[in-house]
């Protein structure tokens, strides 16, 4: 028992071997571990690592409009609630909406492997293969993590879902957005108009060491706008690589209090205000926060149709105000939908923990892990809600994925909303010049915290 003990403790929870780790950037595995052949049908082509370039129409003094690339292209095929059953096998439990609502559509489009990244986060991915491991057998505090995606060659569900949380967007990146809440009877309603700024001092450029586990991954600072009554609000999240011993911390300013309050409850299952009761905190980005209350499971790769590429879905002359104009779901005409092959991880609740999604399967794109949807169950095992990224990638020059934009499907209610929109004239997302430390403390929403 001792021998298995110490065996156990030296190489449990080290990533992969170092065999392993030269497959790649090789002709087998793409630097981040996505497989570099197309599927044997063709309907997945190779990856080429070329990016996309950005259209002729691309104004740069105008970053937050992202003109659609694949604009000249027509869809494939659809999916509707005819023939949903002929691609159930691509669809998992979306089947459910072709049941639920018999007029949504999928437009099924070429697809194209977009995704491309800085050469010192894809060098800094291949050390990752075997120097980032979790402290122990729960993987709930990374070590030894270069500034790069956590597990390029994932062994666990929660390295999957840590590769996830660590894709790569930008340093430093933000905009202005708009969250919509549409009811049943279609009406939309704004519920959010913010600025935001977000930052990864884990990617901090030209680090030359790991990352300690006290280290950022992602921080962001909200100042909303709209509607009046948030008018002066501000937010600040800030979650490191160790989610217990150092955990998200939360700062909140509300101007009719006149203070700054933590609030550890911006957190897990507490309904998200962007999403008006249609989606919880940790929905964002698909799946934003700790990963403690889970017990993961990685159940390999998959084909599936996931929303990609959607420049159309951003852009503020095609789509502009269409994308919330249809009730139970965003508009088809607006949503480019691909085929993917994707990581599957299925997420059961630990004994004795609590959440209002018992079991949830996320499917994150190989190619970024920023593209991917969620499924999310209910305790009596029944579809409860649906969380789609509205994916695209940054312009090869720039590198990242962008995943911060959802749709929030609620199949119990029909609710759905867009939380974190970019269509509407003015708002958008693009890497932005960094904001120093103290723009993202308690401190300085105190300070400019003033209506």
């Amino acid at each position: 028992m001792a021998a298995v003990s110490a065996a156990f403790a030296g190489s449990a929870f080290a990533a992969v071997s170092a065999d392993e780790a030269k497959q790649l950037c090789g002709p087998v595995l793409t630097c981040i571990g996505a497989e570099k052949a197309g599927n044997k049908e063709g309907t997945i082509p190779a990856y080429t690592g070329e990016g996309v370039k950005p259209p002729a129409n691309y104004d740069p003094k105008e970053p937050f409009r992202r003109p659609d690339p694949f604009a000249g292209e027509k869809p494939l095929f659809s999916i509707t609630a005819q023939n949903a059953a002929q691609y159930a096998d691509k669809l998992d439990g979306m089947v459910e909406m072709f049941k639920k609502y018999p007029n949504f559509r999928m437009d099924v489009y070429p697809s194209h492997r977009t995704g491309v990244y800085p050469k010192a986060v894809l060098d800094n991915t291949v050390k990752n293969a075997t120097a980032c491991h979790g402290a122990d057998a729960s993987e709930l505090k990374l070590e030894g993590c270069y500034g790069g995606f956590a597990f390029p060659i994932p062994k666990t569900g929660t390295q999957a879902m840590w590769s996830h949380l660590t894709n790569y967007e930008s340093y430093s990146w933000g905009g202005f957005s708009t969250s919509w809440v549409i009811a049943t009877n279609g009406v939309a309603s704004l519920v959010g108009g913010n600025g935001f700024w977000q930052r990864s001092k884990y990617f901090t450029p030209g680090a030359t060491a790991p990352a300690a586990a006290n280290s950022i991954y992602w921080e962001v600072r909200v100042d909303s706008e709209a509607p009046a009554r948030r008018n002066g609000e501000k937010l600040v999240l800030i979650d490191p690589l160790d989610v217990l011993g150092v955990g998200r911390r939360a700062f909140q300013y509300i101007p009719g209090q006149r203070r700054v309050k933590l609030a550890p409850d911006l957190a897990y299952d507490t309904p998200s205000p962007n999403a008006g009761g249609s989606a919880t905190m940790d929905d964002a980005k698909v799946f934003l926060g700790a990963v403690d209350r889970y017990d993961w499971t990685l159940k390999g790769k998959k084909e599936k149709y996931i929303m990609y590429n959607n420049f159309k879905a951003t852009e503020h002359t095609t789509c502009t105000d269409a994308v919330i104009n249809t009730k139970n779901f965003a508009n088809p005409d607006c949503v480019r939908w691909e085929l993917h092959r994707v990581w599957v991880v299925h997420g059961k609740l630990k004994p004795g923990l609590r959440h209002i999604y018992p079991t949830r399967d996320f499917f994150w794109d190989e190619d970024s892990y920023a593209a991917g949807l969620s499924e999310n169950y209910d305790a009596s095992g029944k579809l409860y809600r649906i969380v789609t990224a509205i994916a695209f990638p940054f312009y090869s020059f720039e590198g990242g994925t962008s995943g911060d934009g959802t749709f929030n499907y609620d199949l119990a209610t029909g609710v759905w909303s867009s939380q974190g929109s970019w269509s509407n004239k003015g708002s958008g997302i693009a890497p932005q010049t960094p904001r120093e430390d103290r723009f993202f403390t308690p401190e300085a929403l105190a300070s400019e915290g003033i209506r």
